[in-house]
């Protein structure tokens, strides 16, 4: 098998090249392999998608190290190529997609590349993909604005989300648009945010989808309707701890559908977040396509 490790140089606090390199150094076996660094994030899919079809018949893995948006883009450049197999190397802010598994299973690069792999789904949103979620409302406001921040000396980094998050509390509690899930319609004024994963977090730490499995061919789609601010600060931990599914304090607030397809209506300028990369568009469609990426996960 030969192994790619797409890393991007610009994720977590430093660059995460000379990490790859070390872990790589640690394994005692010998194996096929080649680092690669992308000039920007498209540049990841366009080298994946080349790669692959130059090389029809050999059994590739990439690694994407880095976060999400990294994660993403290998995701979106192996799909549709069976002799592809992808895993991460977290390196990044957030690291959501691999909390499905546990992050700290995915620290040691030899263990990581002999990972065991799995088929798992990933969602088409338009003509773009995503691996963990798909999310929009004060999510997506958040996300705006962390993508503004993170390269900020002052606000950047770990501090961009914190200070997104203060941003999307003052201006993003209030977001039009409908939802509907396989043809259901979720909410008929506006919302406070709306999620559509298949991972289990978004934002870090927002265990946001604790029922999900991102094997079963099924989106879980969490609407959460809007709430005084006073109320949201109370009820933000049991968000965060994956407990506001059934839960009576959240009684007429939170929609929990599971769907094969999602429909998005918003006005003009509407956007969501996908895999933290902003979109817009006034009419979304979000797909999920079942078991179409191999993951390796660590044994461990």
């Amino acid at each position: 098998m030969k192994h790619i490790f797409i890393v991007n140089t610009t994720a977590g606090k430093e660059s995460c090249l000379d990490m790859v390199k070390e872990g790589i150094a640690q394994c005692t076996e010998d194996i096929d392999y080649e680092i690669y660094t992308p000039d920007s994030p498209n540049d990841s899919i366009n080298f994946i998608r080349t790669y692959l079809e130059n090389h029809p018949e050999e059994k590739v893995r990439f690694y994407a190290c880095g976060g999400d948006g990294t994660v993403n883009k290998v995701a979106s450049g192996i799909v549709g190529f069976p002799n592809a197999s992808m895993t991460v190397l977290p390196f990044g802010s957030g690291n959501d997609y691999v909390k499905y598994f546990g992050s700290d299973v995915f620290l040691n690069v030899c263990d990581v590349i002999n990972g065991e792999e799995k088929e798992v789904d990933i969602m088409k949103v338009d003509e773009k993909y995503a691996l963990n979620s798909t999310h929009f409302g004060l999510d997506s406001v958040v996300a705006k604005a962390m993508n503004k921040l993170r390269r900020n000396v002052l606000f950047g980094k770990k501090r961009a989300y914190p200070f997104a998050v203060v941003w999307g509390f003052l201006f993003g509690m209030r977001t039009q648009c409908t939802v509907y899930a396989d043809g259901e319609q979720l909410n008929t004024g506006d919302i406070l945010l709306c999620t559509v994963s298949n991972g289990k977090y978004v934002g870090g730490s927002y265990f946001n989808a604790p029922n999900s499995l991102n094997d079963d061919g099924l989106l879980e789609v969490c609407l959460v309707k809007p709430v005084p601010r006073l109320r949201f600060i109370r009820l933000i931990k049991y968000y965060v701890a994956g407990t506001h599914i059934n839960n009576p304090k959240f009684e007429n607030i939170v929609v929990y559908r599971q769907a094969k397809k999602v429909t998005i209506e918003g006005p003009k300028g509407f956007c969501v977040s996908i895999d933290g990369e902003i979109y817009e568009s006034q009419h979304i469609e979000v797909e999920n396509l079942e078991r179409k990426i191999r993951f390796a996960v660590p044994r461990k």
